[in-house]
């Protein structure tokens, strides 16, 4: 169901602010409600700006229930009762609820199933408006109306009150939001008849796994639009009645009213992850004195503005729906945690202030971000294609990151580890981003500290990851060992991951390689690129597939390739075996180009059957023991791979059934049944395939270049992070006529299926003509170059 807007009035506030017919149209096509069944904890968050640190949403479950890490989504398209709306969702952090409420005080949200008594509301989905930048919903139980929407920093709610007595709202500010986990401390209190402000402090699930020292605190400083009549404050174990603070865990305050019909109560809600006073000086410098219907006005317009870089033109209504959701998600994933100064979080619950900006047209932010893990193959190349500023604030966090405490940091939260995977594909990110002109940072320490990722291993931090470096330098593979009863075991020397750690390596030592000839260091190339080459040590000629080493030389007994966990994390062989993209043309040689072709070609035959991942099951990991799983990261560049082994047509083929059937436009059909959508990645991936663009190698080849796939659209109009444009255009298209039969590039034939980035970054237009049968003569005679 297409997502409309919630009146005539806000259709005309963002005519009158100026937007284009054109960029109109774009919010109609993005629906936040696609996928929202076991999702993530940042996915519903519709009342948002593009990278916002305040992210508001309905919460069902977000302090219910969290059995392993980030499985309480929040909200869940199953559930139909609604806990509060939350103020920060990033990767492993969640926090500062609300709830109004009508009737006798209430202090506890109960349980989702409404067996134990509590302030949650059921609603019926009709009820409930969803567009990006705002969120409405009618709670039954209260007859009240909740809106939100929000400016960077910034959090606000509406509420449309019954006639009652007994009007209250909520400030549940002291218990577990998502992935947040255990509070271990916080305070509310009212510094005036209508501002109050506060902390939480938490310690989430992968901090305490990998950075055990650190902390997670988040503040706020609020601002009610009407006095309440009285106050109440509660912890975990007490109510206290006309009490204005309230500290320890379970804190909270009940504001309480008298309202007339329909009166609205407005609450703005300045954000930090620094201090009290950031937040202040966060909600001084963006919402003073902005109106709720203001706020909302100019959230859509950024949104207008940020879809509208990409827009495409087709008379497919699914299809739009499908990109413009998927791109929704991209620009929503990570969050900046950096105040209006420079403020920013710093381990342990420190502040630092970031340094002066090297490009101030690139301005970067300190931002919260989950594992860069698989996120070349999908947001580092949108981001690089359009959106430079967001590859730049991500490079410099993870340089500052380095600066503070060593070493880059996988996932992070607030400066703390998160990494969640143990590995760590910083260094591989980084040196995509320079080579392709990201580089507003200081190029020398970030050469350094990729180096550094690759090669040190001397006292590395936990959470940094990959701490089998020093195996993987000495071996020049990752040594197996068996799990014996200990799961995601890594060391020194060896892994149980290590199958897919080797490939892993292998790959980023390739990307390091590359950023260290173009610095002129040699000595440094000669050695990355010998590591590049460790996947060979694993392949096993005999049956043509990776299988993992034990340190003596030998490869693993009781190998069975389609086993998950045992060698390869959140995959299995079959699946990791096409885990060469640094070198496609020796990965071709080494199973034989026909083999190869055969093989990958089946594969996607039979995945077809289970939609490309798990079939029906919803869960994140339903398609782990399958051949092929776009539910998560480690294979999502295969479908890409036939462009280096002579039939580009499959890729063509593949690539666009992909798109067609594991995305979906419904509530549990969104990507695949069962998925693992890291904070954008999965919609990324979906943007960029349906543009026609791809790189294998995510852009970490000295002279990086775009592989062609199938062009979903009849226009798609980009405006370029260097602000020229790129028209992509095709004649013939349909469902049907999926294959390239010719292509020009400003006029002139283009018979590769595949073209330097830098010339494609010129701008122009590129044409396709298109067609239900293959050509398999276009593109053949010169493949993606694939030189070590």
């Amino acid at each position: 169901m297409r997502i409309k807007y919630s009146s005539v009035a806000a259709f005309l506030a963002l005519a009158l602010a100026g937007c284009s017919t054109k960029r109109e149209t774009v919010l109609r096509y993005v629906d936040p409600n696609i996928g929202t069944a076991h999702s993530r904890w940042f996915f519903y968050t519709p009342a948002a700006v593009p990278y916002g640190m305040a992210k508001l949403a309905p919460s069902t479950n977000g302090s219910y229930g969290n059995p392993s890490g980030w499985e309480a989504v929040g909200y869940d398209t199953r559930q139909n009762s609604i806990e509060g709306f939350v103020h920060f969702h990033e990767w492993q952090v969640g926090g500062v609820s609300y709830m109004p409420t009508t009737g006798a005080i209430v202090t506890k949200p109960g349980d989702l199933e409404r067996k134990t008594p509590g302030y949650r509301s059921s609603f019926d989905r009709k009820n409930q408006v969803a567009e990006p930048g705002y969120y409405k919903v009618l709670l039954d139980d209260y007859k009240i109306t909740a809106e939100l929407t929000a400016t960077k920093r910034v959090g606000f709610q509406r509420y449309s009150f019954p006639k009652n007595e007994q009007s209250h709202i909520i400030l549940d500010i002291g218990n577990k939001q998502g992935e947040s986990d255990i509070v271990t401390d916080a305070g509310i209190k009212m510094l005036d008849d209508t501002h109050f402000e506060g902390f939480v402090s938490t310690y989430p699930k992968y901090v305490k796994i990998y950075d055990p020292e650190g902390k997670v605190k988040m503040y706020f400083y609020g601002e009610l639009s009407k006095k309440p009549a009285s106050v109440t404050a509660f912890t975990a174990e007490q109510i206290f009645d006309k009490k204005n603070n309230a500290e320890g865990k379970g804190a909270g305050l009940v504001l309480n009213y008298q309202t007339t019909d329909n009166e609205t109560i407005e609450v703005k809600t300045g954000l930090s992850y620094t201090s009290n006073d950031n937040a202040k000086a966060n909600f001084l410098a963006e919402a003073k004195d902005l109106s709720f219907d203001n706020a909302k006005e100019q959230a859509q317009r950024t949104w207008q503005e940020q879809l509208g870089k990409i827009t495409v033109e087709d008379n497919d209504i699914q299809n739009k729906t499908k990109f413009y959701t998927g791109l929704f998600h991209a620009l929503l994933g990570r969050g900046i945690a950096s105040d209006v100064n420079g403020d920013y979080p710093k381990h342990g619950g420190q502040t630092g202030r970031l340094p002066s900006q090297v490009n101030n047209t690139l301005k970067a932010e300190f931002i919260n971000s989950d594992a860069i893990w698989g996120g070349f193959w999908n947001i580092t190349q949108l981001w690089s294609l359009s959106y430079p500023e967001w590859y730049g604030s991500f490079v410099n966090t993870e340089l500052q990151l380095y600066k503070d405490k060593g070493w880059f940091g996988d996932g992070i939260a607030n400066s703390e580890y998160v990494s969640g995977v143990g590995t760590n594909f910083v260094g591989l990110a980084v040196a995509g981003a320079y080579n392709a002109g990201i580089r507003n940072y200081d190029v020398n320490m970030a050469y350094e500290a990729v180096k550094a990722n690759e090669l040190n291993y001397k006292n590395r931090a936990v959470g940094s990851g990959k701490l089998d470096t020093k195996a993987f330098v000495e071996h020049g593979y990752v040594p197996f060992f068996d799990q014996a009863g200990r799961d995601f075991v890594t060391d020194s020397t060896g892994s149980n991951f290590a199958g897919s750690h080797t490939l892993e390596y292998s790959y980023s030592a390739f990307a390091a390689a590359q950023m260290a000839k173009a610095m002129g260091k040699t000595d440094d190339y000669n050695k990355l690129i010998k590591l590049s080459n460790g996947w060979r040590y694993i392949f096993n000629p005999q049956n043509k597939l990776m299988q993992p080493k034990r340190a003596n030389g030998s490869f693993i007994q009781k190998f069975d390739p389609y086993q998950p966990w045992r060698g390869f994390q959140e995959g299995n062989a079959v699946q990791y075996t096409f885990y060469v993209p640094q070198n496609p043309a020796g990965l071709i040689e080494a199973i034989g180009k026909d083999n190869f072709n055969k093989r990958l070609d089946s594969i996607f035959t039979v995945s077809e059957k289970l939609g490309f991942g798990g079939g029906k099951t919803i869960d994140a990991f339903a398609g782990i023991n399958s051949i092929y799983n776009h539910g998560n990261q480690p294979n999502l560049h295969i479908s890409w791979m036939f462009n280096f082994s002579g039939k580009p047509w499959l890729t063509q083929k593949w690539t666009r059934a992909i798109g067609q059937e594991f995305y979906g436009t419904e509530p549990i059909h969104g990507y695949g049944y069962g998925q693992d959508e890291d904070q954008g990645q999965l919609g990324s991936w979906y943007v960029i395939n349906a543009l026609g663009l791809f790189d294998v190698k995510g852009f970490t080849d000295l002279r990086p270049i775009i592989e062609l796939g199938s062009p979903l659209f009849a226009k798609a109009s980009i405006t370029l992070g260097n602000g020229k444009k790129l028209i992509i255009e095709t004649q013939n298209n349909s469902k049907e006529n999926v294959y390239i039969q010719s292509a020009t590039f400003n006029g002139k034939a283009l018979d590769n299926c595949w073209l330097y980035r830098d010339e494609l970054m010129k701008g122009g237009e590129l044409k396709f003509m298109m067609s239900s049968q293959p050509n398999t003569s276009w593109g053949t005679k010169v493949p993606p170059p694939s030189a070590q």
